[in-house]
């Protein structure tokens, strides 16, 4: 009897302390083609999750590993929302295709924590139809902050409705009051910002409008790791100080980086800030500003030199540099690393196979739309010219292998090259070790003949870079391609769009130096 209840503890145990979330549902009346992510919606620039498909008859399931409990971000068809998650639970989530995710309905045991989120949220889309913010902005400083007061009342008391309502853990009920705290934050600097600006760059606030400022920021520990509305805070309120810090100490300096700028102006002129935050407010801008996939490779080094250095916190040292080798990906020079694949006949294909002889890795989808009407006329091309001095090596990473065999069979039929498949998918080998991800589909990466990384990550068969190690890996010269030419309209691969965006508008970061 002991023993069993020693198992049964043990088993409870491993339940509480599992990070797994289960995902399941259906969307009604939605597309096939269309795929569902989840992103943790604290971090700074991290990376999907879980890309899932959603079957014919609207059904989904999958599972990812929860870095913690709290906020994430679910995306569906172009549109976003948020929901809240514990390791360990099983999201039962459901909906319409036509307005999925901005509305949903959770069952099961993630239910009352989003019923709850669900219910402040309607009521905040409602209350601020109520509300003339412009008016009130441009009111005199004691009309301003009891009008803000008020604001802060109704939103409370109706946070406090919905806890007596929904009984909700008593995370999410501070999350929800940190955020209202981090939204009324933003429009206070709103405030003393647009007086400044109007006409007055001398005025200055009471020590009232300050007290009020202090008692919002009381959680700013907890407020600067777990909402972006209140790092985007800080960087609105710092965002004067450092243009003239910028435009002081960038003179003759044609090659400084942004993130080099704002990383020394943290350490001189913000002395007073934790480490935390700085980490934080290091990690949006360079993001932001210097880790996208035109980045030149001598700043690609940089920002790495930048994340080993200065970046303390291990988290989010960690998630900047996969969200950098996602976007820049290998070091020129690097060994291409093996992975596991296979041919339609289950046979297994090594990369090396190809060497003696460069070649291009083609990673790609079905359910990326625009690959059949966009990407393969020009990868024809691309093959046709080039084929008689290099391989092409087409890897697949749907989820399945019978959709591997469809796909590679109609969209790549007559195109020379090896089509081979990454079992799992998105969850492949080939794809945890090349970096590939959703947002980055179509992506095409150059190897040399003695097997070693000539390229980063390209996104776009018209692009002259591309062309140029094509040549140069060849020593064919390829007509000029128009650059204008994308694989996939519309597609962007940029940080930012990773990031959940904040619930109000916001303009917070430091601009770019010229």
């Amino acid at each position: 009897m002991k023993k069993y209840l020693l198992l049964f503890i043990i088993a409870v145990f491993a339940m509480s302390c599992s990070k797994k979330v289960e995902v399941k549902g259906k969307v009604t009346g939605g597309s096939p083609l269309e795929r569902i992510e989840l992103i943790e919606a604290s971090g700074v620039a991290t990376l999907p999750l879980m890309n899932i498909s959603v079957n014919k008859d609207g059904t989904f399931a999958g599972n990812f590993e929860a870095p913690k409990n709290g906020m994430y971000m679910i995306s569906y068809g172009g549109k976003r929302n948020l929901v809240y998650l514990k390791g360990g639970q099983t999201l039962e989530i459901s909906g319409n295709g036509m307005t999925f995710p901005t509305e949903y309905i959770i069952t099961g045991d993630a239910k009352k924590n989003n019923d709850f989120f669900t219910a402040t949220q309607k009521y905040l889309s409602t209350y601020a139809q109520t509300v003339n913010m412009n008016e009130l902005l441009m009111k005199d400083e004691k009309t301003f902050l009891k009008g803000i007061e008020k604001v802060q009342s109704d939103i409370n008391k109706n946070i406090e409705e919905n806890v007596k309502k929904f009984n909700p853990d008593k995370e999410i009920i501070t999350w929800k009051k940190n955020d209202l705290a981090a939204t009324l934050l933003m429009i206070l600097n709103q405030y003393e910002m647009s007086h400044k600006q109007m006409g007055n760059p001398s005025f200055k606030v009471t020590k009232t409008f300050t007290d009020f400022v202090n008692k919002l920021e009381e959680n700013k520990d907890v407020m600067v790791k777990e909402h972006p509305l209140y790092r985007e805070y800080l960087l609105a309120k710092m965002s004067p100080d450092f243009q003239k810090y910028a435009q002081a100490n960038s003179v003759g300096k044609t090659d400084i980086t942004t993130s080099e700028l704002f990383n020394e102006y943290l350490k001189k002129n913000q002395k007073n800030l934790s480490q935390t935050a700085k980490d934080y407010l290091l990690a949006f801008v360079m993001a932001q500003s210097d880790i996208h996939p035109t980045t030149p490779e001598k700043t690609v080094e940089k920002i790495k030199k930048i994340i080993d250095e200065d970046i303390k916190d291990a988290t989010i040292k960690n998630d900047l540099k996969k969200i950098q080798f996602a976007i820049n990906g290998f070091k020129v020079g690097e060994p291409a690393p093996e992975a596991s694949l296979i041919k339609q006949d289950d046979k297994s294909y090594s990369l090396s196979e190809n060497k003696g002889k460069p070649y291009m890795i083609a990673f790609y989808a079905s359910w990326n739309p625009y690959i059949g009407e966009a990407t393969v006329p020009v990868l024809k091309e691309v093959v046709n010219f080039y084929k008689s001095k290099m391989n092409f090596v087409f890897v697949n990473v749907d989820d399945t292998k019978e959709q591997f065999v469809k796909t590679s069979n109609s969209l790549l039929k007559g195109i020379t090259g090896v089509n081979v498949y990454g079992k799992g998918g998105l969850n492949s080998d080939i794809a945890k070790k090349y970096g590939v991800y959703g947002f980055k589909l179509p992506c095409f990466i150059v190897v040399d003949k003695d097997g070693k990384i000539a390229s980063k990550p390209f996104f776009n068969l018209g692009d002259p870079e591309l062309v140029t190690v094509l040549d140069k890996q060849t020593g064919l010269s390829a007509p000029k391609v128009d650059p204008r030419v994308q694989l996939q309209p519309g597609m962007g691969v940029d940080p930012s769009a990773m990031q959940p965006a904040p619930e109000q508008p916001a303009n917070p970061q430091p601009a770019p130096t010229k």
